[in-house]
């Protein structure tokens, strides 16, 4: 009886572990409707409906400073019309795209519910077009493969010419770079005032530089040992994109009662459903919302093309079932 009592114990002690946690994917909308030319059929084993987790759909958007009426440039096989092929109407994979030319500052937004509550980091993947100024106008879709670039890339006079670079000088233009903030929201199964994300610096040291978290250090400067980025839309926050590639933005899992590095003022143009932003996370559940802003400075060097799906969150999560 005794040992059967400590196997009992034993299992409840343990039951946890057997939880199902498993992979999933998140985009706007409901996320079993997933675009394919988007995301492989390795990918598309973790996204899901939702709706069946008891998760609504209400609240997830995506929008952008410019309409969404431009092409997928990232499909090699796409046509327009016209004689040099650049002309709508267009047929391409994919969906519509907001343009940022080169010269010009842009905002998209994407809000974006978690299908389960999530139990390790929360990847912000990016991935959008990015081509040298005006270079769809002149080579069409073709131009993704001769004229592809990355943002902040010196660009040189001339067609389609990247700047060449010498010893001393930094081979990306900082200040062209796009900015990402990002705050948690709320959800129908879940009560806290919203707080900004805060990012993993990667690579680095993934430590728990408890100074950063506290805000006693100046997070936009990377000083050594520092692990942290409170993704705030701040200087320290940009990223650098390259065309039709994934870029990863690791967010670190929030904890009830850890204080981050602050709580600046909300971006222009965003209202919360909650009142305030505070600098003390909370933790996550299945429905809460993430708010993401990408912030295309002025100083942009190139043509920049997102859409509703340049955006996903991924991450391990506890199953509902």
């Amino acid at each position: 009886m005794k040992w059967l009592i400590c196997s009992l114990m034993v299992l409840f002690l343990v039951a946890p572990a057997f939880a199902g946690e498993d992979p999933y994917i998140a985009i706007v909308g409901k996320d079993s409707l997933a675009t394919t030319f988007y995301y492989s059929p390795k990918h598309l084993q973790f996204v899901y409906d939702e709706t069946v987790f008891g998760i609504p759909t209400t609240g997830e958007l995506f929008r952008s400073q410019t309409p969404a009426i431009q092409p997928e440039i990232c499909d090699l096989n796409g046509k327009g019309s016209g004689s040099l092929g650049i002309s709508p109407p267009f047929t391409f994979q994919g969906n519509p795209n907001a343009r940022t030319t080169a010269g010009n500052a842009g905002i998209y937004e994407w809000f974006i519910r978690l299908p389960k509550k999530p139990s390790g980091e929360i990847n912000l993947v990016f991935e959008c077009g990015v081509i040298k100024p005006n270079t769809f106008a002149d080579k069409g879709f073709a131009a993704i493969e001769l004229c592809a670039a990355e943002t902040g890339e010196r660009v040189a006079p001339g067609f389609c010419t990247r700047q060449a670079v010498y010893p001393g000088t930094n081979p990306v233009v900082s200040t062209a770079l796009p900015k990402i903030t990002a705050i948690a929201l709320p959800g129908p199964y879940n009560a806290f005032t919203p707080f900004y994300l805060t990012a993993f610096r990667n690579p680095g040291s993934y430590g728990t530089d408890n100074a950063l978290l506290d805000g006693d250090i100046d997070v936009t400067t990377p000083t050594g040992g520092v692990s942290f980025q409170l993704l705030d839309g701040s200087i320290g926050a940009r990223v650098l994109l390259k065309s039709c590639l994934d870029k990863v933005v690791v967010a670190k899992l929030p904890v009830a009662g850890q204080v981050n590095a602050g709580n600046p003022p909300l971006p222009p143009g965003l209202t919360l459903p909650t009142s305030g932003i505070t600098n003390v996370e909370a933790d996550l559940m299945d429905g809460d919302l993430i708010y993401v802003r990408m912030t295309i400075p002025r100083q942009n060097t190139v043509d920049v093309y997102f859409q509703t799906q340049s955006l996903s969150l991924d991450g391990v999560g506890e199953s509902p079932f």
